[in-house]
């Protein structure tokens, strides 16, 4: 990691905005950022934010979630983890909490506008950003974004084939709680894996 990006990953791992300044209610629990910034990987995990296992372990995509990623990405544990090969940087850096159904709040507003462009700014190696779930869309994708996250998946062959640099494909987000929509949309399985998988494997290579 380069000094600078190390330096700013050590900032944002002190970050207290979410309870200190808060967009909102403040943060209901102890602030613990949990990213993997890279100077040398060429691929981003623009992720959402922490869930509960991830917010005790310190280590992103440490739960089931984490392991319907690596099986869709066609990885190893030791490849997902290694900064050579992937940057995981989330668009909320500390586990929002829990709504009264017991599924996680959205990421905190103060992560991305704080961050965000600082890091990437420091990642410039950067040819292929997975977007997982709606915020990171939101955020990487702009104007390209649908008008759902079933919308924009769907399109992934145009966003793939639109001109520019990084390279950008939309993904759900691997959570359980998305094994329905996997079977409704077989498409993700059968068409986009396959393309994402091989990708993948070029950059390791």
């Amino acid at each position: 990691m380069s000094e600078d990006l190390e330096n700013l990953t050590a900032r944002v791992r002190a970050c207290r905005i979410c309870v200190e300044h808060p967009l909102g209610r403040p943060l209901p629990h102890e602030p613990r950022p949990v990213l993997l910034p890279s100077s040398t990987a060429r691929i981003l995990l623009a992720s959402q934010a922490p869930g509960t296992k991830v917010h005790i372990s310190g280590m992103p995509f440490t739960d089931a979630s984490g392991d319907r990623l690596r099986s869709w990405l066609g990885v190893s544990s030791d490849e997902f983890y290694d900064t050579r090969n992937f940057a995981i940087v989330p668009m909320g850096f500390c586990f929002p909490g829990q709504d009264a159904k017991g599924g996680d709040l959205p990421p905190r507003r103060e992560c991305a506008p704080a961050w965000r462009a600082g890091l990437m700014a420091l990642m410039p190696q950067i040819d292929l950003v997975l977007t997982i779930g709606i915020y990171a869309q939101s955020w990487h994708m702009g104007a390209a974004r649908g008008g759902s996250l079933t919308e924009t998946v769907r399109n992934w062959r145009a966003i793939w084939d639109a001109p520019g640099s990084p390279k950008v494909l939309p993904l759900p987000h691997p959570s359980w709680r998305n094994t329905g929509w996997l079977k409704k949309n077989p498409w993700f399985e059968m068409d986009l894996l396959p393309l994402l998988r091989s990708e993948i494997r070029s950059r390791l290579a």
